[in-house]
């Protein structure tokens, strides 16, 4: 028969078993704390615009698992790229929202340590469709498609964040269907027709990594150049000789351009000057004169190659 201090601690034992069981269960149910992809983009308020796309397009448990690199564009990139506010996000279609998003990620951890020092380098992402990104490394920094790593290497729990000022488009058609039959053809009626006058189109919609600085239909009439003198005036070989000055036979970027210095173009012997100031650019053909030519819309990617608007014609020497 137990006595009354044997009781007692056996008494004390069972409740402390019963405490720990107890705790232990307690500590089981509590949610595990994590810092995932998706935890940071819906708790982080620079990044209102990308949650809003996330939610939208359905991606917020597939950022949460896998090993990812996600190139993050915060609301100032957002707005910065044309969509002034999060209505404007929401409104894209779920698919399209998905196949944007995606071309931001890339389905491993690259830290900016292991990016190699060279210019537009290029990565497959989650839209393995759309083609490549083209990332920059120099000594100043890194950019993805002439958008600016502005914040490397948040560390999270599947990977890595890479915070960018502009928000990645994937390409939708060559230069020549940007040109003719994108969201910006009504700026280039007369690019278009000296293309098609001079014979071009079929050579640039097939040829490879080419950069374009696209003149506007203002920029056109800023030299006096009407449709009338495009079809009746110039002729084929001119405005060829006009439009191969335009053409740069390599694909650079904003990022990939350089205070005062030159360009080769596609016309031989034929050179164009960059003049770069903060994200500011402007190029100046050598039959400008002092009159320099501000790209106003830099970086448009397109399946062969990447396309600048310009506000003024570049004229070859005479």
């Amino acid at each position: 028969m137990l006595n009354l201090q044997q009781t007692g601690r056996l008494f004390l034992a069972s409740l402390a078993l019963t405490a720990s069981v107890f705790l232990s269960s307690c500590k089981k149910d509590e949610p595990v704390a994590t810092n995932t992809v998706t935890d940071v983009v819906l708790k982080d308020p620079q990044f209102t615009y990308l949650r809003a796309a996330v939610v939208k397009a359905g991606l917020s448990d597939a950022l949460r698992t896998g090993t990812l690199t996600v190139f993050a564009p915060t609301d100032d990139a957002f707005k910065a790229s044309g969509f002034p506010t999060i209505a404007s996000v929401e409104a894209l279609p779920a698919a399209t929202l998905a196949a944007v998003l995606q071309y931001h990620v890339l389905n491993t951890k690259v830290l900016s340590t292991a990016i190699a020092v060279g210019n537009n380098q290029p990565v497959t992402t989650l839209n393995a469709a759309a083609g490549p990104l083209y990332i920059t490394k120099t000594s100043t920094g890194i950019s993805v498609n002439g958008k600016n790593v502005t914040t490397a290497d948040v560390a999270v729990d599947n990977g890595v964040i890479h915070v960018i000022n502009g928000v990645l488009m994937p390409p939708a058609g060559s230069v020549v269907d940007l040109v003719t039959t994108g969201t910006q053809a009504p700026n280039f009626t007369l690019l278009t027709a000296a293309v098609l006058r001079a014979g071009l189109a079929t050579g640039l919609a097939s040829t490879t990594g080419v950069t374009i600085f696209a003149p506007t239909d203002a920029a056109f009439a800023a030299e006096n150049i009407t449709l009338a003198t495009i079809n009746n005036t110039l002729t084929p070989a001119q405005l060829t000789r006009i439009l191969q000055y335009h053409i740069v036979p390599t694909r650079a970027f904003s990022t990939n351009l350089t205070d005062n210095a030159t360009l080769p173009t596609l016309l031989t012997g034929g050179l164009l000057r960059t003049n770069v100031s903060g994200t500011g650019v402007t190029v100046t053909g050598n039959g400008n004169g002092t009159r320099t030519s501000r790209v106003v819309t830099p970086n448009i990617l397109t399946t062969n190659g990447v396309v600048h608007v310009i506000d003024r014609l570049l004229l070859p020497p005479p």
